[in-house]
């Protein structure tokens, strides 16, 4: 049986038999599988804590393609403790991970292990979890198939003169296409397109006024909510326990 060694997260995890576990792994290298983790309920075992949900880490498994694999050991990157720590910043780890989840499931594109590892690395290295998220949010919206056009007005093209971000024509109006929805403030119309476009890799600071945090992320609310068809109870987590 082949030995390979794998990048991933540990997105969710079931209970097997007496003492094992069943991992759900993203992996850098063959997307989303399950692994049994033999003994890891066990008090002693080695793969007991990182087969703990977040885990990320390097899995040494017999790999059986299509079916079960078995992990043998693992080399740990990281536990996401300065996330882990706070109550709010576990809630969107929470949400972005069953985001992450249902989005490879409608596109298994492996780009999306690169987009939600980044996101975790940020969030733990203390950026504002809520941008990290929201960032996350618009780049998903591709895999989707519900992609914002914010290359110029939904309705002609034309990248002057552009007014408001429309839920109903998915993405920029300009002045003459303008509808009657919720008017978003010009620093949010760019920041939606920076949001957009932005290498999550490469921050390492966010200077963005609240206020613009707050239009993007109650934009993206709306747009989820209409178009997306995901309901996630972890969202519903999130929302009681995020501060204002």
């Amino acid at each position: 049986m082949e030995i390979i060694s794998v990048e991933g997260i540990v997105l969710s995890s079931v209970k097997y038999k007496e003492n094992s576990k069943i991992l759900n792994i993203l992996t850098k290298e063959k997307g989303l599988i399950g692994v049994i983790a033999k003994g890891a309920l066990s008090e002693k075992s080695n793969l007991r804590v990182v087969s703990e949900n977040y885990s990320f880490a390097s899995f040494h498994i017999y790999y059986k393609e299509g079916k079960l694999s078995t992990l043998k050991e693992a080399d740990t990157i990281d536990y996401f403790m300065n996330i882990k720590s706070d109550i709010e910043k576990f809630g969107y780890m929470s949400y972005l991970t069953e985001l992450t989840k249902d989005v490879y499931k409608e596109n298994p594109s492996s780009d999306i292990y690169e987009i939600f590892k980044s996101a975790l690395i940020k969030i733990n290295e203390g950026l504002n979890p809520k941008v990290i998220t929201n960032i996350v949010e618009i780049k998903y919206l591709t895999y989707l198939g519900v992609g914002l056009n914010l290359d110029g007005c939904c309705e002609c093209g034309k990248t002057t003169n552009i007014v408001n971000v429309s839920t109903i024509k998915g993405g920029y109006v300009c002045a003459f296409h303008k509808t009657n929805e919720k008017q978003y403030s010009e620093s949010a119309l760019k920041m939606l397109k920076g949001y957009q476009l932005v290498d999550i890799n490469k921050l390492s600071e966010l200077k963005i006024k609240k206020e613009v945090i707050d239009e993007i992320d109650v934009f993206l609310n709306i747009y989820y909510r209409e178009y997306t068809g995901l309901y996630l109870k972890s969202k519903t987590f999130l929302n009681s326990i995020k501060s204002n």
